[in-house]
């Protein structure tokens, strides 16, 4: 076979391991790896502050998985690909593909662009268990529930495919083009960024070694550990799937490899949660808009209040209610928040707080490691009430009920909240219930040391399930 130079354009599958587009490229000759900060496509979605931190370390690990030959640009993807096929005798381009509506409108026009000029362009699916194109009902209309699209439409469909093992790429050299990673600015200028540091490892080899460990005890307790926002009983591997650094395949197969046959809750659980995951990329594929719209239109005429500072107070973790303080602070700290507190910081800001969901989406897009178009979007809508197979609006988390159910002894809201610590366990969830001399045995003066609660739980629940009746009966 005539060998053919190929760029490898690496996007969000920032890994050499079960890479479909890279395992192309390295068949057809030498390879030229490719990062393109990409300032034209996503200027309305640019990365929030987590995100460009997370990207700029698991670059650093991609280059070094590459020997240092990981060729890095910034700017417009169609201009600068030109140049690189002229400058280096392309004849193959090659990418995993994106299901970001203006990812994908990108994609097309630069494949259609280079096709017509004579290159083979090829795009796979680096990044989904099952594509959204793959999976519809019997008369090929989109599914719209989770448990229906992943038990009948899902695990009925083929199955995913296998993964496959790094590479033998031989690179192009590309020295003295192109742009070092420092230069592309993702790093923040004040330095807020150590828990991430203590949290995370991005790159495929933190990605393999955070599947390890979650296989290697964790996930036979998932289905109740995952709901203990006190201990690591997820598998915390959203950012690695976010970007690429493993495949999904690679954690379901790993899964299966271990644990298939064996009846284990857990692992049923978290298989389906990758499952919610793929729903999520459905529902986007479905509904390009998910980011900004609402899925059920009659929330299109919610009356939403303005109140910059409850969002504030909010987004900072002072709102005087500790579970909601814990969770936010968290996230702020680490780039990441426990899955049962986003559901009850989510409820609270769009139903007791009564704000618009698309600003917790917003906050969230800026401070998590994991900030996914798709899954972001989707949850966000979940907790709304507004998105596809929605928890109810009248669903209102009571975070003093799910503080006391899930974080017991108040330890996750003592790590977050320390000036609470020393409080009693029956009032860590509610401090402004305790006595005056448990306050002050605690060394607590609400409003001094700890906000008061900025809002009524009970009376802002009756207000939001009244402006949700209002909506329903006049659509």
């Amino acid at each position: 076979m005539t060998k053919a130079n190929s760029i490898m354009w690496f996007r969000k599958d920032l890994r050499l391991k079960d890479n479909p587009a890279l395992h192309f490229a390295a068949k057809q000759g030498d390879v030229l790896p490719v990062f393109i900060l990409d300032t034209q496509t996503d200027q309305n979605d640019a990365l929030g502050g987590a995100s460009q931190w997370w990207l700029h370390h698991s670059l650093e690990s991609l280059n070094r998985d590459l020997g240092g030959k990981l060729l890095v640009l910034k700017g417009a993807p169609k201009p600068l690909l030109e140049k690189l096929i002229d400058a280096f005798d392309i004849q193959v381009v090659t990418w995993n593909r994106c299901y970001e509506a203006n990812s994908i409108e990108r994609d097309t026009d630069i494949k259609q662009h280079l096709t017509k000029k004579g290159l083979t362009v090829k795009s796979f699916n680096g990044s989904l268990l099952w594509e959204p194109m793959q999976i519809t009902k019997q008369d090929g209309s989109p599914y719209k529930v989770f448990t229906p699209y992943y038990r009948k439409g899902c695990l009925a469909a083929p199955p995913p495919r296998y993964p496959e093992e790094k590479p033998n790429v031989t690179t192009l050299d590309s020295k003295g083009y192109g742009l070092c990673i420092e230069e592309l600015c993702l790093l923040p200028d004040i330095a807020w960024d150590q828990g991430l540091k203590e949290t995370w490892q991005p790159g495929e080899e933190g990605a393999a070694t955070r599947l390890h460990t979650f296989l290697d005890g964790p996930i036979l307790r998932y289905k109740d550990d995952r709901n203990i926002p006190a201990i690591r009983g997820t598998s915390m591997l959203g950012p690695h799937f976010h970007w690429g650094e493993m495949s999904v395949n690679q954690a379901w197969y790993a899964t299966l490899d271990k644990f298939g046959g064996m009846d284990k809750e857990g692992v049923d659980t978290f298989l389906s949660e990758l499952g919610w995951r793929e729903f999520s990329y459905y529902l986007l594929f479905h509904n390009p808009q998910l980011r900004t719209k609402n899925v059920a239109s009659k929330f299109d005429a919610f009356p939403w209040r303005e109140d910059s500072s409850a969002l504030k107070r909010w987004q900072k973790g002072q709102t005087g209610i500790p579970i909601v303080d814990a969770g936010m602070r968290e996230l702020w700290q680490t780039g990441y928040m426990h899955n049962r507190v986003r559901m009850v910081v989510g409820s609270f800001l769009v139903k007791n707080l009564l704000l618009d969901w698309r600003l917790g989406e917003r906050w969230f897009w800026d401070c998590l490691c994991d900030a996914d178009t798709a899954s972001n979007s989707a949850s966000w809508q979940w907790v709304a009430g507004c998105g596809a197979d929605a928890a109810p609006y009248f669903r209102v988390f009571n975070p003093v009920l799910q503080g006391e159910k899930f974080d017991k002894h108040g330890e996750y809201v003592k790590t977050y909240c320390p000036e609470l610590s020393a409080l009693p366990n029956k009032y860590i969830h509610k401090p402004w219930d305790a006595p005056k001399s448990v306050l002050s045995e605690a060394g607590v003066t609400l409003g001094e040391h700890y906000p008061k609660p900025i809002v009524d739980l009970k009376a802002s629940r009756v207000r939001a399930l009244e402006a949700f009746d209002a909506v329903k009966q006049a659509s």
